[in-house]
């Protein structure tokens, strides 16, 4: 009797440890697969989405460069005045108070530097360099949304003081919009391919497991007119003939699908 019990335990011992057994190799294989699906499992298909738009906005910089002497305070209050002029210039021309940016503003000293004769003989130490002055460039950062206004404005800042004007560049203010059709452009495209190829891969497009973008638009420059500003106070300078052109928005995407 003890000998039936014994046997009739171990083929009960044996059934439980296979049963767990298939258990753990079941919950492996479908947790393995769950994890790495990209390994064996999926397939990725791209597209790309692409919006030409209009720029909205043109920015540039002016700058205001003083050279002077040791007095800083009064160095600063020509600089100050003279960058106000030209801001309240582009402010009745127009541009508002949230479109002008003070970029830089820096003060740097100018050397006298003394060349000394390089001799045995020479007794006296050359002296070292002396501070003689100072040079202050504020440089100011301006967007403007009325085009038939680029080439005045930028005129009237030079004839107003600014000693160099450039970076001139033509973008879009918000670009959330045109992003948005050309990512739906994009995830169209990439849908589409992800169909050709399962039926040439003999295959089902499965769930969508991951979705990967990335994008760029780069601005349209125009060109800096620093070249003319040296004789802005001694002439009347025409204004430019500004074209903004056209600028295009890419968006790339990868969608990545389960394979069925």
């Amino acid at each position: 009797m003890n000998i039936k019990i014994k046997n009739y335990l171990g083929i009960a011992i044996i059934a439980v440890l296979f049963i767990f057994a298939l258990s753990v190799m079941s919950y492996v294989n479908s947790y393995s697969k769950s994890i790495q699906p990209s390994s064996f499992r999926s397939f990725s298909a791209s597209g790309e989405g692409k919006i030409t738009a209009i720029p909205d906005i043109a920015q540039f910089t002016f700058s205001v460069i003083t050279e002077g002497g040791k007095d800083i305070a009064k160095l600063q209050k020509e600089n100050t005045d003279k960058t106000n002029k030209i801001i309240n210039f582009a402010k009745l021309s127009g541009v508002v108070d949230k479109d002008i940016k003070t970029q830089n503003y820096n003060l740097d000293p100018r050397y006298q530097y003394y060349s000394c004769p390089i001799s045995r003989e020479a007794a006296e130490p050359c002296p070292p360099a002396e501070i003689v002055g100072y040079t202050i460039t504020q440089t100011i950062a301006v967007k403007i949304r009325n085009f038939e206004k680029i080439g005045d404005i930028m005129a009237g800042v030079v004839q107003n003081g600014a000693n160099s004007v450039s970076q001139l560049s033509f973008n879009i203010d918000d670009l959330s919009v045109i992003q948005d059709k050309a990512r739906e452009e994009a995830i169209k495209k990439a849908k589409e391919r992800a169909k050709l190829i399962a039926e040439a891969g003999d295959f089902k497009v499965g769930k969508l497991l991951s979705i990967d973008e990335g994008g760029y638009s780069e601005p349209i420059y125009g060109y800096g007119i620093g070249g003319f500003a040296k004789t802005a106070m001694e002439t009347s300078l025409p204004a430019p003939q500004i074209e903004p052109g056209s600028q295009e928005i890419k968006v790339n995407v990868i969608l990545r699908y389960e394979i069925e």
